[in-house]
Parts: structure tokens; sequence; C-alpha cells
């Protein structure tokens, strides 16, 4: 074989997996399609702004983030965790700043409230379970907005049970961290190791199985033979490569759906902005979902945001333009614009299932799946995929 270890996927899941190998003693290549790796984490530097940077994905790690914060010790990144400073989020609706409590209907959360402890989560929608726990109208109003804001995509049918996992939290790391230059510094750092090699513009069109391993090929021609395979990829990748005797586990995973977010990164001289520091903005009734800002990590120049949009829903200047009369800017201060565009999976009700079906049919083989589409779209959540994967593979580091 060409190689002991092979990896599709260099977002955080598919790097994490191959660190988890690599400690396990399996030497690990990484292939990327893009020219950039990281996936969902993207610290984007703008070009006439020096060193400033605004994330257009991932914003946060929390000290609940075991798996994470595992690997960054590992890897002796641990001092670089830095401080996101407090900021308040802004509702933004019917054309104005609001506040998130002005929102809220106490009677009618008052007499809900005791729901949310005797409504089972496990099987429910996000609409059902916080629908009835703090009512139909603090839902409407106030935690649908949130909730699509923070998965950036229609919630309502999102399962419950997957949209805040219980994680312990580590009481000597700090509650809410970034690093010095972005939370791009740990793909970086991942892909750094001796025992991971990663390749960049690499398309991967097919998978066959070759005795116990695989070959992959490559749409350059290219083919590679390996021990053990592992795919951190999109549901949607994921169907299209996986090996045609799982034909089971393929149908299945071909059933989750992809989110599609359009995200507007903007950033402003200081001085030109007369708006209070916030963390960001939660859309009740624009075409953004949500805005983050970078202001938990003042730069004394620049301030920056990101915005994340409805797909489709409005032109690149109506967006920016759509952008600056949330921020009360005028569009000719703006430094610098980019539009990345980003994909998170849309997980659905009965999703525990999909995935059950799959590690069933998975079960005592060399080939793993991993990504952001199994336990949550968290960094955690794809950490700890990729671990338990790994300790199923190959053994425990």
């Amino acid at each position: 074989m060409d190689y002991d270890h092979i990896v599709i996927g260099a977002g955080i899941s598919g790097l994490g997996a191959a660190h988890f190998a690599a400690r396990a003693g399996h030497p690990s290549l990484v292939l990327e399609r893009s020219e950039r790796i990281g996936g969902c984490i993207h610290s984007h530097r703008f070009a006439r702004c020096g060193d400033f940077w605004t994330e257009a994905g991932s914003h946060t790690g929390f000290n609940s983030y075991g798996t994470l914060l595992s690997v960054l010790e590992d890897l002796d990144q641990m001092a670089r965790l830095t401080a996101k400073d407090e900021a308040p989020y802004r509702l933004w609706r019917n054309g104005r700043l609001a506040k998130v409590t002005s929102a809220l209907h106490p009677l009618e959360a008052a007499v809900s409230l005791p729901r949310l402890f005797t409504t089972r989560k496990t099987g429910a929608s996000v609409a059902e379970y916080y629908g009835r726990g703090i009512g139909r109208r603090n839902y409407r109003d106030l935690l649908g907005p949130a909730f699509q804001a923070l998965i950036c995509q229609p919630a309502d049918d999102y399962p419950a049970e997957l949209l805040f996992r219980r994680k312990p939290r580590r009481k000597d790391v700090l509650r809410k961290f970034t690093m010095p230059t972005g939370l791009s510094e740990i793909p970086t750092a991942l892909a750094g190791q001796a025992d991971i090699e990663v390749r960049t513009g690499q398309e991967v069109v097919a998978i066959v199985r070759d005795g116990p391993g695989y070959r992959v090929q490559l749409a350059d021609g290219d083919e590679l033979g390996c021990h053990y395979l592992t795919l951190a990829a999109p549901p949607n990748v994921v169907t299209r490569l996986l090996p045609d005797d799982l034909a089971a586990a393929k149908a299945a995973v071909g059933t989750v759906g992809m989110a599609e977010i359009e995200t507007l990164l903007l950033a402003f001289r200081t001085s030109d902005l007369d708006l209070p520091r916030l963390a960001g903005l939660i859309s009740v009734d624009d075409a953004f979902y949500s805005a983050v800002s970078r202001d938990y990590l003042a730069d004394p120049e620049y301030r920056g945001f990101a915005f994340h949009f409805r797909p489709g829903a409005l032109a690149p200047e109506a967006r920016i333009a759509t952008a600056c009369r949330a921020l009360g800017a005028d569009p000719a201060k703006v430094v610098e614009v980019a539009q990345v565009a980003n994909r998170l999976p849309a997980l659905r009700k009965g999703h525990q299932a999909i995935v059950e079906q799959l590690d069933a049919e998975l079960a005592g083989g060399r080939l793993a799946v991993t990504g952001n589409w199994f336990y949550g779209v968290s960094l955690e959540d794809s950490l700890s995929r990729s671990r338990q994967e790994h300790g199923r593979v190959f053994g425990e580091a």
C-alpha cells in the first residue's frame, strides 16, 4: 500500500482524525479538494487592513470543548488561548436594533417553563421542545430567531437533542476563547505535525476496496492505496464516495440535507462607526440569519463583521446595503468586503437513526466517517466524532 491512513477532507474533522490516527501510530495523508484547509474554520484576513482578521465561519471555543482542549494540549497550544471580551447581542427587528429581552413574553415564559423539565427532548424538534417549554410566542419572537442565528439555517425541524449537548466544563480554562490570529491557527497547527501530510487541490472521484484496504482515485488520474481510510466530508460527498457494497449506508446518508449560507465580511475603520460594542445581531425578519462582530478582540484601528445571509435572498450589493443599514453605517465607509460561501448540514428529526444505521454498516471495518453532521455543528461535536471513530478503528492512543 502507498499509505497507512488516508483522510479525505482537511476541515477540523479530517485534521482531527489524522491527529488521533497519528497518535495511535498511523501516519496520515490528508487530501483536500480546495486550496485552503480548515473547512468551516476560516479566519479571513483583509488585505488592505494589515493583519486585521474576522472569522467567516466558526467563531468561538468554550471550556466545555474537552476534546478540542485535549488536542490543543497535544499540540502545546494552550498558552495561546485568548479571552473573548464580553459584549451584548442585539435583536434586529422591523429595521431597528433592540435589546434581546425586548422580545420576551415574561408571563408566558413563567407559565411554560416547568414543561421544559418534563418534556422529552429525544426525538423532538427544536420547535416542538422549546415551543412547549418556553411558550409559542417566546419561541416565535425570540428563541426561534436566536436558534436560526446560531446554526445559520431554519431551526424549527432541527433535532432538539443536538442543539445543546451537555458537556462538562474545565474550570482551569477560559470560559470562551479564540486564538491571537483567529481560530484558523488550530487547523494550521494540526496540519503542521510531522506524521501528517496535507495536499490541497486534490479532488477524489471514487473509492474502491482493495482487499482489507482501499484505493482512492483522484480527478487527475492518480490512484493511492491505503490500509485505513477516513471520509471527513459533507454527507452528499460521503454518499457519492462510499464503496458500493455499503448501499444501505449510502441510502441513509443521502437523506441528510445541506444548508447554503452566503457570508458577507465587512471591515470598517473604528472612527467611521457610531455603534456601541456588540457581540452580534440576531435577525428576526431580515434577509440575514445573524451577524457576528470582531469586537470581542478589539483592534485599535478596525472593526469587522460577518453577516450570514439566507441563500439567494439578495444580490451582493444589496447584502452590503442591508448590513450597513443594520450597523448604522455609510456603505461608502466600508474599507474592504469579502464574500464567502459556506455550507452546513441541515439536520432534522430522526437524524440519530441515520447515524446508527451508518455505524452499524461500518462496524468492524477499516473505514471511518466523520464530519460536523453527527452530533451537531460545533468544533467539539466534529472532533468528538473523529475521536470516537478512530477509537473504533485504531484503538485509543
